[in-house]
Formats: structure tokens, C-alpha cells, sequence
């Protein structure tokens, strides 16, 4: 018997089945291949086992004749073989029919105890999984536990935090409540000078016609002259409210924290259980009891939103006392300080206006020079193009010629492919050259039109420093200060 090994797909252990015919003698069929070409099977491009040698080789194999005269009956139709041994001994199996059996034994022991080994292996790796799993989900449940109190300790501090801000913010709000009693006056020659600096900035032209820093600041003057009484009562209630808001704020900090704390001693009470510990117990369906109010998200958002209402409070507040304590300065403090922000402002847009014309000079010279550089690659590139167009004129003349060749001379020879080539690579070089020629063309108007529009905006800017500089400044410089108004020196 042969055995042909394990294949890739299946294994095989049965011996090669019998032919059913004899082919002929090569000499008698000689003359029918003559003038054939020889066939190739799709099979030689199959991989190194095709399907009909897996398919022929699954048949049960049969026991052969004894003899080579019985060819026309089929193996079970022929007649038992009686030996001429001693005593007529019958012989019921072959020797070839003994060795399969035994292979058959030794194979289902085999398959039979590689089943048992890998069923003991599964085993092994069940119960070592189960450990695992276990380990894993209580370790897993321990370090959120533990994350959980991380958090609780986190948002404790951000809360301690923002209570003791915001009860310095109270504290603070409350002494400025108390210093809001005096009221003061304004004048009218701050209010003029300003409202003229408005109207003669009205006079700019085109984009420089813009509300710029200068106008606000011009704007913020007037309003502050104007509002300085109005806004000390105002500012009073608008203390006495915000007082009333912090307070809110702080009750609500105050009682998330008493919140915060029981939870934390509760969480690290159940992070510091294990196995061992005492007072662990059975607590039938507690698993299925959902005493729960809210999610991390909802929970983390909560303290957030206090924490966040504090923080705006304490903004405003803050804001709030910024403010009143400006005006608490005095009329005569803050209009000197809007007087001199007012000044900066102007000096920053004086500043501002005259680099802008310096660039826009400079800008002008260096697109004047490029104009006339984009001119000369226009030309450049006009030259190119007629040369590249003489070039594919040899090349399709080359390839006209080379057509009129005879009989077998027109060959496909390196010399046509690379005419082919050129010829192609010519056309697209050509198709580059007229792309950049209508880029630098489409080029050159733009710097045209830039060349224009930078001519027109230096008007612009001189108009614009003219009204800055010599009539807003002038007029503002002659101004008295603040101070000699009100007979402080």
C-alpha cells in the first residue's frame, strides 16, 4: 500500500485506484497525432494538486481479480479463490485488507486521543480564563472605584477653591457698596473737543473710512462725560443685586460640598473592600435595584454648572468692581486717562496710516518693476514657443517621411518609438508653454490693476494723515489738561 502524505486540503491514505482501461500501444495511435498541435489542459495552471486528483483519490479503493483473465465481471461477481493448501483452508481477507484495518485502528486511536488532549487543553485554558475573568473584574471594578474617588476628591478641591473666591469676592463687593456715596460733575470742554475730532474724521475717503480704535476711544469719551452721574445710582442697585446673586452662588457651592463628602467617605469605604475583608455579605437582588439619579456626565455637569455659575458671578463682580471703582476716581481721573487713551489712539492710527504709506510706496515700486519683468518673460516665452513649434515640425516630418518606407522596412524600430515619444513630449511641453504664456499674461493685468489700485490708495492715506495728524492732533494738543481744568495745581 502507498500512502501519499497530507496535502494541503485534505488528507490521503488510500491506495491508487486500479485502472478500468488499458490504453493502447503508443505505435498504433502514432499516426493520428501527425500534424497535431499539442494540447495544453487549463490544469497546468492550476495549483501544484488540482481538484480531479483530490476527487479521484477520495474513492474507496476495491479489490483487484486475481487474475487478469476475468476482465469483463466486476470484483464482486467473481468466484471465491479456493487454495490448493493443505487441509482446503478458505482465506476470507487478504493480506493488503489486514494492514488497512490496522491502519484504520492506529488512525481512529490517534484522532481519538488527539481529541482527548485538546479537550484537556480547552479545560485548562476554561478554568485558567475563569480565574482571570474573575481577577479581571474585580480588579477592573476596584480601579473605578478608585477613579471615582479621584474624581470626588478633584471636584471637593475645585469647589473648596471657588467658595473661598468667591466669599473674598462677596466680601469685596460688599466694601464697595459701602464707598458708592459721592457723585460727581462733568465739563463741557472734553465733550466738544471730542465731538469735532468725530465730524473731522468724517471727511476721510474710500477704505479709510472705517470705525477704527480712534472713533471708539472718541465715542467712549463722549458717552463717559455725558453718563458720569447716571451711572453712580446706577451702579448701586447693580451692586446691591449682584450681592444678592453671590450669595445664591455660594449656597449652592456649600451644599454640593456637604454632598461631595458623604460621597467620598462611602465610595473609599467600598474601594478599600476585598475578599477578606469583614462585613461582606449576600444582598439577594441588589444588582437589579437602580438607585441611581444621574450619570457621570449629568453628575461631573452638576458641579460644573455651580462651579461655572460662581465663576460668572464672580466675573461680573469682579467686572462690577472694576468699574465702579473707575468712577469712584473721579471725573477729573477719568477724563485725563480717556484723554490720554484717546491720544494713543490717535498716535497708533498716525503711526498705522504712515507705514501703511510707506508700504503702499514701496509696494508701487517693486510691482512697476515686476510689470516690466513679467513683460520681458512674456516675450521670452513667445520665443520658446516658436522654437519647440520648429522642433515638432522636423519631428512630424521625420514621422511622415518614415511612413512611405516599403514592404517590410517599415518597422517598428527604436528610432519610430522615440520619434513618437519626442513628438508627444513636444506637444505637451507646447501645451505648458501656452498655459504659462496665458498665467503671465493674466499675471501682468492683475499687476496692472494692482499698480492702479496702489496709486489710488496712497491718495487715500495722505487725505487720511492730513485730517489725523494736522487737524484732530493739532487741535487736541492745545487742549489744557485735566487737571489745571479743575484747579488741582
Amino acid at each position: 500500500m502507498e500512502l501519499y502524505g497530507y496535502p494541503l486540503k485534505a488528507k490521503y491514505c488510500c491506495s491508487r485506484p486500479t485502472p478500468t482501461k488499458i490504453l493502447p500501444a503508443t505505435s498504433t495511435v502514432a499516426a493520428t497525432y501527425k500534424d497535431r498541435v499539442p494540447y495544453q489542459h487549463d490544469s497546468i495552471n492550476l495549483p501544484w494538486m488540482p481538484n480531479t486528483y483530490y476527487k479521484a483519490a477520495a474513492l474507496n479503493p476495491t479489490l483487484g481479480p486475481f487474475s487478469e483473465s476475468f476482465h469483463g465481471l466486476r470484483p464482486t461477481k467473481i468466484l471465491p479463490f479456493i487454495s490448493e493448501r493443505p487441509n482446503d483452508v478458505f482465506t476470507r481477507h487478504t493480506l493488503e485488507d489486514w494492514h488497512r484495518s490496522n491502519m484504520t485502528n492506529y488512525k481512529e486511536s490517534e484522532t481519538t486521543r488527539h481529541n482527548a488532549e485538546r479537550l484537556r487543553a480547552d479545560l485548562n485554558r476554561t478554568i485558567k480564563d475563569v480565574y482571570q475573568q474573575a481577577k479581571r473584574t474585580q480588579g477592573e471594578s476596584t480601579k473605578y472605584l478608585g477613579e471615582r474617588v479621584n474624581d470626588i476628591e478633584y471636584w471637593k478641591s475645585e469647589l473648596c477653591l471657588e467658595l473661598d473666591a468667591m466669599i473674598k469676592e462677596t466680601n469685596s463687593l460688599t466694601d464697595m457698596q459701602k464707598r458708592l456715596e459721592r457723585a460727581l460733575a462733568d465739563t463741557e470742554g472734553p465733550f466738544q473737543v471730542a465731538h469735532k475730532c468725530l465730524l473731522n474724521r468724517e471727511k476721510r475717503m474710500g477704505i479709510d473710512l472705517v470705525h477704527d480704535d480712534v472713533e471708539e476711544q472718541l465715542i467712549t469719551e463722549i458717552k463717559a462725560i455725558k453718563s458720569c452721574r447716571e451711572r453712580l445710582q446706577q451702579c448701586l442697585d447693580t451692586v446691591n443685586a449682584q450681592i444678592m446673586c453671590n450669595k445664591e452662588a455660594r449656597q449652592e457651592l456649600e451644599k454640593d460640598l456637604a454632598d461631595k463628602q458623604v460621597g467620598q467617605h462611602i465610595d473609599n469605604k467600598c474601594y478599600q473592600l476585598k475578599n477578606t475583608s469583614r462585613g461582606i455579605h449576600y444582598y439577594k437582588g441588589v444588582e437589579r435595584v437602580d438607585a441611581t439619579v444621574s450619570v457621570p456626565e449629568t453628575w461631573a455637569r452638576f458641579t460644573d454648572n455651580n462651579i461655572l455659575r460662581s465663576q460668572s458671578q464672580r466675573a461680573t463682580s469682579a467686572k462690577l468692581r472694576a468699574s465702579t471703582e473707575s468712577m469712584l476716581m473721579g471725573t477729573a481721573d477719568e477724563m485725563w486717562r480717556q484723554f490720554s487713551k484717546v491720544n494713543d489712539a490717535f498716535t497708533s492710527r498716525i503711526t498705522e496710516t504712515a507705514n501703511a504709506k510707506s508700504k503702499i510706496q514701496t509696494h508701487l515700486a517693486k510691482t512697476r518693476q515686476e510689470i516690466f519683468q513679467i513683460e520681458t518673460k512674456i516675450q521670452v516665452i513667445q520665443k520658446t514657443i516658436k522654437d519647440k513649434e520648429v522642433q515638432l515640425k522636423v519631428a512630424q516630418t521625420r514621422l511622415d517621411e518614415r511612413t512611405r518606407r516599403p514592404n517590410v522596412e517599415l518597422c517598428r524600430d527604436t528610432a519610430q518609438l522615440r520619434l513618437v515619444t519626442e513628438v508627444n513630449e513636444i506637444k505637451e511641453t507646447l501645451q505648458n508653454l501656452r498655459q504659462c504664456l496665458r498665467a503671465s499674461e493674466d499675471m501682468l493685468q492683475m499687476l496692472v490693476r494692482s499698480k492702479a489700485v496702489l496709486e489710488h490708495d496712497l491718495v487715500i492715506k495722505n487725505n487720511s494723515l492730513f485730517i489725523d495728524q494736522e487737524r484732530c492732533m493739532g487741535m487736541r494738543k492745545t487742549y489744557p489738561s485735566t487737571v489745571q481744568i479743575l484747579g488741582y495745581v
